[in-house]
């Protein structure tokens, strides 16, 4: 993992690992949008995600929150970008909660572009939609991936409020390249602080992260960020392969192989995080993830119970 960034020219070429496991959708995109309170956005479809048919099959989807439109421009990211998004839906709550009901979801995975338009930058809104979905649909885990709002704690505190069990922040990728890959108005720092202050606010909310590799990060680098991640006792961490959504946005550098994720997979585990979900096509939310954190959920509910 050495590939230095500034040198990488040209596109390459997908390996196999990544080109012949990319699942299929098929029909599934249909019947899942069929079933949509419209207008929800899922960032699976936002963010071409390559689990799609997967995770609709599983009992999980992941929701993107204030629409389709957001107030940054990460040069990783698929999701389009304006100053002045139109408005927030009022109604988003009760369509979330409609569409949840239809689709018989077991997990739902909230996310949100950034609004660094509105004086709150949507926390309000935020919270409104997980409480909505928590006070009709009690059965259904809740994680929701949050802004960085700015760094401003009574905005992250509203988040908390609301009650989800998981509240998940992308680190996206090493300190090095966060000025290259993400809006300068996001920061390592400020993210590891959201995070931290989490964890300082509610210490029985699990928190969990994300790396992206493939920016031509070294291996060094990366451990670093994970623990750095470790040290503001972040539970659950992800790290996938980044894939350029369209030429405008930056080239991957290096294909990770599979192994390599493996072995980062087993480094986090001894630093200490309750669970990563580690190989070329996880994402932030991945069912694999879910999976394991509805199973720990329930664990402790039996703990506390006994």
């Amino acid at each position: 993992m050495t590939v230095d960034p500034h040198t990488t020219a040209k596109r390459l070429r997908k390996p196999d690992w990544i080109r012949s496991k990319i699942p299929a959708a098929g029909n599934l995109v249909q019947k899942f949008q069929d079933r949509l309170q419209a207008p929800l956005a899922t960032v699976c479809q936002e963010a071409n995600c390559p689990n799609q048919g997967d995770c609709w099959n599983s009992g999980t989807a992941t929701f993107m929150l204030m629409g389709d439109t957001c107030t940054r421009a990460c040069r990783f990211c698929a999701v389009g970008t304006a100053r002045n998004p139109p408005p927030l839906d009022e109604k988003e709550p009760d369509n979330l909660v409609i569409s949840l009901k239809n689709l018989k979801l077991k997990y739902v995975v909230l996310t949100t572009v950034d609004r660094d338009d509105l004086e709150d930058q949507g926390a309000t809104h935020i919270g409104n939609c997980i409480e909505a979905v928590r006070n009709q649909l009690p059965e259904i885990i809740v994680e929701i991936l949050i802004p960085d709002f700015q760094g401003e704690e009574p905005l992250i505190r509203t988040i908390i409020r609301s009650r989800p069990h998981v509240i998940g922040h992308n680190l996206e990728c090493t300190r090095s390249l966060t000025r290259k890959v993400r809006d300068p108005r996001a920061g390592y720092d400020q993210s590891l602080s959201v995070l931290e202050t989490i964890k300082s606010f509610s210490s029985g909310i699990y928190t969990k992260s994300s790396l992206m590799l493939g920016f031509g990060e070294t291996e060094a680098e990366v451990l670093e960020a994970m623990q750095d991640l470790r040290s503001v006792e972040t539970d659950f961490l992800t790290l996938g392969q980044y894939l350029q959504p369209h030429r405008n946005k930056l080239p991957v550098s290096e294909f990770i192989p599979p192994e390599k994720f493996e072995w980062f997979k087993e480094k986090g585990l001894e630093m200490g995080f309750d669970y990563v979900a580690s190989g070329p096509l996880v994402r932030s939310s991945y069912q694999a993830a879910e999976h394991f954190i509805g199973a720990r959920m329930e664990q402790d509910r039996k703990s506390r119970a006994d």
